[in-house]
């Protein structure tokens, strides 16, 4: 969603009133020197008008508290117009150290990091809890973030940081690893559960139990046979299950950038669809 952002606070109105119709010269000629936001909003306008038809004189004045909307269209390439648009804080879930490196558990940093090096994001702040970085994809300004807090507590790291830089739950893409998809299987969903997952249920607990944030679920498959769960997730990929998700994060990383600047389009469910059948052979 974007805005449009005046930066002269003392910029001259004619130029913008004169494609109105019908012109108001009076109300032009007083606030012709008055910035752009005096002008929207304003608490007592000044309006005169004439008693009688024909009369050039303009002899009655009321005063009456008022707020005028101004609407023109904006000349292309005007340096004092820029359009800004909502932030979008991006939380990939994940263990900190060494040793949770390259584990099932830790995709969602992985998709951080490939996020990151594709932006030229350089993650070398911490704040809240988490490694931060701070970007963007194409105009639209990025929060990458990886907490540190351990998967269990991520929410500690996600719900100050969407507090301190103001971002809307709608733009908080959430990217963890999801044991009910095929290993390498993404999905962009919009809302969702937080399916036992731990990470998200911190996340969600942090977000005042609110679940309308958007997802990134990076399919990690089931664990075979009896295996433990815990030693399922936290142990590293096969070489043929790394190379599918070393194929799965360069995906997301395109849909991750089809979102951010273009939000739930139909070519969201285009990915999701051919994520869906993309191991499935004809």
């Amino acid at each position: 969603m974007a805005a449009v952002s005046l930066f002269s606070s003392a910029t001259s109105l004619p130029t913008l009133w004169s494609s109105l119709s019908p012109p108001l010269p009076r109300a032009q000629e007083a606030l012709g020197t008055l910035s752009v936001f005096d002008a929207v909003s304003s608490q007592m306008c000044c309006i005169s008008y004439p008693r009688r038809p024909g009369r050039t004189r303009f002899r009655t004045k009321c005063s009456v508290s008022a707020t005028v909307s101004v609407q023109a269209p904006f000349p292309e390439n005007e340096d004092r117009f820029k359009v800004e648009y909502t932030p979008w804080m991006i939380v990939g879930l994940g263990n900190p150290g060494n040793k949770y490196h390259g584990t099932r558990h830790n995709v969602g940093f992985e998709m951080i990091d490939s996020i990151s090096k594709t932006q030229g994001i350089v993650m070398n702040t911490i704040q809240s809890k988490a490694l931060i970085g701070i970007g963007s994809i194409g105009e639209v300004p990025i929060l990458v973030v990886k907490p540190q807090a351990y998967m269990n507590y991520s929410g500690e790291a996600v719900g100050p940081l969407a507090a301190y830089y103001q971002v809307p739950l709608r733009h908080i893409l959430l990217v963890y690893d999801e044991m009910s998809l095929p290993n390498g299987v993404l999905r962009l969903q919009p809302k969702a559960g937080h399916g036992y997952h731990n990470g998200v249920k911190s996340v969600v607990g942090h977000l005042d139990g609110c679940r309308d944030f958007p997802r990134l679920c990076i399919g990690i498959g089931n664990p075979p046979g009896t295996m433990d769960m815990k030693a399922y997730l936290l142990q590293k990929f096969s070489t043929v299950e790394r190379h599918q998700i070393d194929a799965a994060l360069g995906q997301g990383v395109e849909a991750v950038k089809t979102l951010v600047l273009n939000g739930f389009d139909p070519n969201i469910t285009s990915f999701n669809l051919r994520q869906k059948y993309k191991h499935h052979k004809v």
